[in-house]
């Protein structure tokens, strides 16, 4: 991981980096390289916006606004600051019409294992009001939508996003949030149950997938509902691409991360672009965990689609480190939740000194950035040194806790010993001699990728 001192260092960093040709000669499309996504309201000054994303070397922005007329608004002041504009777009999960499909049209809506419908039933939180893929209606529903959007003249092309079902595993950190454990997959987040989806996988297969003793060991039908969701991707695609815009989507980390979290196989989504929202604070809270994934992706993506890493803007250095992590691993560029985290001017310097420097490599390596050291995700917990100091920081906090101390104490850790394995989940027991305290400590692969991780006293 390369820690970069000054834009001097910075540039000359990233050259050494990228500068290799890539060897079959493969043309790649130039589209912005640097982004964010954003929220857009009527009458906010988004001038200023684009004015502090021109300064810092970010040229596309996927704007999700209430309605088409506002991308008209947008789309002029962007352009006068060089910067291309998505439809930042909702698709299966309902945003600025949730109201009046609910009223209108409650049959619509996702049904979990236990047969609760979102049109009457809260999952997490209460926006999440999110569609059937199997109901020819809804996916006309969807298409007239992205229609909508695709005349709007100047938008350059179409993002969309929560194309997916509920999270039936959330990321680890959220868990404490919702006080759940998900160390694999409860019939309550399970959803993709609706009438339409279950008669339409029985006509295919020849039974219902309730009649199994775990319908979430199921292979087919969580591919049959990842397919449903691909299929509606790649409609929105069709439509996308007959107004010559780009399609481009913002998934979950990986393909495989994907289908089992969200029944999200975007591997096969006909996508120009993609942002992968590889947010490492999400999972393992550390930088390893972008690399990982860029990895898997390079190789599961679409071969016709460009990889980019949408990650979490953090002010200060780590945000380098994070960019790196994804740029060394095979990523084609950057997008960042959001420009308004990037707040102090010495990283907002850096940032642009950061962009100079690498659409300066692609220009000069023929438009593509090489990964530097292409390997595999490492799934061994203990080589991932950063999620280990992590995890020993939090036993200490829990000895200090115990004792009743503010000041972090010294761990005399002896052997883990792995005590269990099911599902994505292996959990490890560990004793610290100092304190006489036993852990149990748990990590979690979903998408075969170290994804999260636990740790508590026994």
């Amino acid at each position: 991981m390369r820690k970069l001192l000054s834009a001097l260092i910075l540039s000359f960093s990233i050259w050494s980096v990228f500068s290799c040709r890539q060897e079959n000669n493969v043309t790649v499309k130039q589209y912005p390289m640097f982004w964010t996504w954003l929220d857009y309201r009527p009458g906010m000054n988004f001038d200023s916006v684009c004015q502090v994303m021109n300064d810092i070397g970010m040229d596309g922005i996927m704007l999700n606004a209430p309605t088409p007329d506002d991308y008209r608004i947008a789309i002029p002041i962007a352009r006068k600051h060089g910067i291309e504009v998505y439809a930042w777009l909702w698709t299966m999960n309902l945003e600025h019409d949730r109201d009046k499909i609910l009223a209108e049209h409650p049959d619509w809506f996702s049904v979990n294992r236990n047969g609760k419908s979102l049109a009457d039933t809260t999952a997490y939180v209460d926006y999440y009001k999110f569609l059937c893929p199997a109901l020819p209606e809804v996916r006309e529903f969807i298409g007239e939508k992205i229609k909508s959007y695709c005349e709007v003249e100047g938008l350059s092309g179409i993002a969309i996003d929560y194309n997916r079902l509920v999270d039936v595993v959330l990321p680890t950190t959220l868990w404490p949030h919702y006080g759940i454990v998900q160390d694999r997959e409860y019939a309550a987040w399970d959803y993709g149950y609706h009438p339409a989806m279950l008669e339409k996988f029985k006509s295919r297969y020849g039974y219902d997938p309730r009649e199994q003793q775990d319908p979430s060991a199921d292979i087919k039908w969580r591919q049959f509902r990842c397919d449903q969701i691909t299929e509606v991707a790649n409609m929105i695609a069709g439509v996308v691409h007959s107004y010559g815009k780009t399609m481009a989507a913002s998934p979950f980390p990986t393909p495989k991360m994907a289908s089992r979290m969200v029944r999200q196989d975007w591997g096969k989504w006909n996508l120009d672009i993609v942002f992968p929202m590889v947010y490492h604070t999400f999972y393992t809270e550390d930088v390893s965990f972008i690399s990982d994934c860029t990895v898997e992706n390079v190789r599961d993506k679409n071969d016709k689609t460009v990889l980019y890493c949408g990650m979490t803007a953090t002010d200060g250095p780590e945000m380098f480190e994070c960019m790196d992590a994804a740029l060394n691993s095979g990523a084609q560029g950057i997008a960042v939740f959001t420009v308004a985290g990037l707040r102090s001017s010495e990283v907002k310097n850096r940032f642009k000194a950061y962009t100079d420097s690498v659409r300066a490599v692609r220009a000069a390596n023929g438009g593509i950035i090489e990964a530097v050291h292409p390997h595999v995700a490492d799934t061994n917990p203990f080589t991932h040194k950063g999620i280990m100091a992590s995890v020993e920081k939090r036993m200490r906090r829990i000895v200090a806790e115990a004792s009743g101390k503010e000041e972090l104490p010294p761990l005399a850790l002896g052997e883990y010993k792995q005590t269990e394995s099911y599902d994505a989940t292996r959990c490890y027991r560990v004793s610290d001699e100092n304190s006489r305290t036993v852990f149990k400590v748990t990590f979690y692969f979903y998408g075969d990728v170290l994804s999260g991780w636990d740790v508590v006293a026994e």
